[in-house]
């Protein structure tokens, strides 16, 4: 009792020293009603923010967590789809950034979850975000995780039957994964692709960051990997890079051929390798 008390004092005194967001998109924490995406595939997320939820008889796996408001959303989503939020089991992110692990510590302390996290991310889970290579040096924007498990490229996360293999797709940060991993339902099996889009933030710089020296190096390797990627259904962490809402309106029924969209995944390759083309010819 006595330590669950001082952990929430520490807590909260952390989260009083978290510095202001540097952007905030009202969308980030706008509601929006959860549903089954494919078999055991969940969207439990916001109106933009791409956070899912996959269940097993051993307890499920959430991928993100949206802004630090977005904890009693996902709780009341997952509720809403019939299942316990304590049960919980691991954590994941497609990269460490604050509007996609915001409430990461918090729903980490309350359902023990294991957090895991692409090696090459943990350090800036670990502090907040006060070492991220375009947003960092002003302190924490997010309250701090220490991972479980550090991933590498092609590692598999294992529960109750799901095998989900995270793709190391640097660049946005130098930890950003995509998951892959087959879920099935009464007709068929769907190889699914959550996507860590490689989009470029305007202070980025190709030709090397203070924090990230191979920035421009890892954005070429991520576009030309993610072009060969097969699958059958395909997501991503923010609503707006899949046309989520051209798939799907609140209330809608089950339909997972609606996330399949292979032109559309292409198409939006093709704009962030333009994107990456023209900011080379501002790098030096």
């Amino acid at each position: 009792m006595i330590a669950t008390l001082a952990a929430g004092i520490s807590q909260q005194t952390v989260a009083q020293q978290l510095r202001p967001l540097p952007y905030v998109n009202k969308e980030w924490s706008k509601d929006y009603p959860p549903f089954r995406i494919a078999g055991n595939l969940y969207f439990v997320g916001t109106y933009d923010l791409g956070i899912y939820l996959i269940t097993t008889p051993q307890g499920h796996i959430l991928i993100n967590t949206g802004t630090a408001d977005s904890e009693p959303l996902i709780k009341a989503h997952v509720k809403k789809l019939g299942f316990q939020f304590k049960d919980i089991r691991v954590l994941l992110t497609t990269h460490a950034h604050y509007d996609h692990v915001g409430a990461m510590a918090a729903i980490k302390r309350q359902t023990n979850a294991r957090m895991l996290i692409n090696a090459k991310d943990a350090a800036v889970l670990a502090d907040g975000g006060n070492s991220d290579y375009v947003m960092g040096g002003k302190g924490s924007t997010f309250l701090p995780v220490k991972a479980d498990r550090l991933l590498q490229d092609k590692d598999t996360i294992q529960l109750g039957g799901m095998i989900i293999t995270m793709l190391h797709h640097p660049g946005h940060t130098p930890g950003a994964s995509s998951f892959l991993f087959d879920v099935k339902d009464s007709t068929r099996t769907y190889k699914v692709l959550i996507a860590n889009m490689p989009s470029i933030l305007d202070e980025t710089n190709l030709a090397g960051m203070p924090r990230y020296p191979e920035v421009g190096k890892d954005y070429a390797y991520t576009l030309q990997a993610m072009k060969g990627l097969q699958f059958d259904l395909w997501l991503s962490s923010h609503a707006s890079q899949f046309d989520f809402h051209k798939k799907h309106r609140p209330g809608a029924p089950y339909n997972p051929a609606a996330f399949k969209d292979r032109t559309g995944y292409d198409a939006a390759l093709k704009e962030l390798q333009a994107r990456y083309q023209q900011k080379l010819k501002t790098a030096r």
